[in-house]
């Protein structure tokens, strides 16, 4: 049966429609907004950065596909390409695609992430000689204290290790996004610990990061009191000294993330409590800072 000229112009607007709306295009009621952000060069590299509308039907690769040119393997389960940068080797390092929900790598493929609502979904591309799992970083804060990590609900504890106002400080960040702290034990709990890193590195979640990227997922060291940034392969880039403060994030044995606000003196953990926000932490896995400026880790080059 042949359609009309207005039947033909309905279709064409709602197909529109559809595609400016991205997310969405599945069926089921609004379950809220998210944020899907693409980057390369651990988060170096901007490439998208959109809020979408999700229905209860999508998924992080539903939602990766409606705003960019995906390539999928292993019966699209997982991304092998994204707007034609897919897996291979550079000098003989080798680069793909990771992601990452409420700022912790995902378990499971793309495909396998149903959203709920609020989360945030980061793509990077990298180079992954140094270690292939991160298993949290901090550019998405203020997740995961807020809203938990992919539609689960954790607590949150606050650990003052001899942080003093540092404490204060932090407290104030996680109070200021509407985060309720909880108290009690730890165990099964998000954690912030705040403090200098001689106390801190008692905490065996913590202490992983002298073992460097392979077992933390975090671009930086400690010699003594001092930090020290590392590069993209896990190497010693540059010695920042005792004064420089460290936001990062880890787990331990695969549960819910540590943050680490910490440094060699006390001055070095007020500036790492005074980058808890967006401005400091978007986009990284990890930062620096001295003198009120971050320094994104790893550090760029080889």
């Amino acid at each position: 049966m042949k359609r009309g000229r207005g039947t033909a112009v309905a279709i064409a607007l709602l197909l529109a429609a559809l595609a400016a709306a991205g997310c969405g295009l599945g069926p089921g009621a609004d379950v809220g907004s998210v944020e899907l952000t693409v980057t390369r060069e651990f988060g170096r590299d901007p490439v998208l950065q959109r809020s979408l509308e999700a229905k209860e039907s999508d998924t992080a690769m539903r939602a990766t596909e409606a705003n960019a040119d995906v390539e999928t393997r292993f019966g699209g389960g997982f991304v092998h390409a994204i707007d034609g940068v897919a897996e291979t080797e550079h000098s003989g390092d080798p680069y793909d695609w990771f992601f990452f929900v409420d700022g912790v790598e995902s378990p499971v493929g793309a495909a396998d992430v149903s959203l709920q609502g609020d989360e945030r979904v980061w793509w990077d591309y990298r180079n992954w000689s140094a270690t292939n799992h991160v298993p949290a970083v901090v550019g998405s804060w203020p997740a995961p204290f807020v809203n938990g990590v992919a539609g689960k609900s954790y607590p949150v504890v606050f650990e003052c290790e001899g942080g003093g106002d540092a404490c204060d400080t932090a407290r104030a960040a996680l109070e200021g996004e509407g985060v309720e702290l909880a108290s009690g034990p730890p165990k099964g709990a998000i954690r912030m610990l705040v403090g200098p890193w001689s106390r801190l590195r008692s905490d065996p979640a913590a202490r992983l990061i002298e073992a460097g990227p392979a077992e933390s997922g975090v671009y930086a060291t400690f010699r003594g009191d001092g930090l020290v940034a590392l590069d993209e392969s896990g190497n010693e880039a540059r010695d920042l000294g005792p004064d420089a403060g460290l936001v990062a994030a880890t787990s331990l044995f695969g549960g819910p993330p540590v943050w680490l606000v910490t440094g060699g003196t006390a001055a070095a953990v007020r500036e790492a409590a005074a980058a808890l926000n967006q401005k400091h932490l978007r986009d990284h896995y990890a930062v620096a800072i001295e003198d009120g400026q971050e320094m994104p880790l790893p550090e760029a080059g080889r």
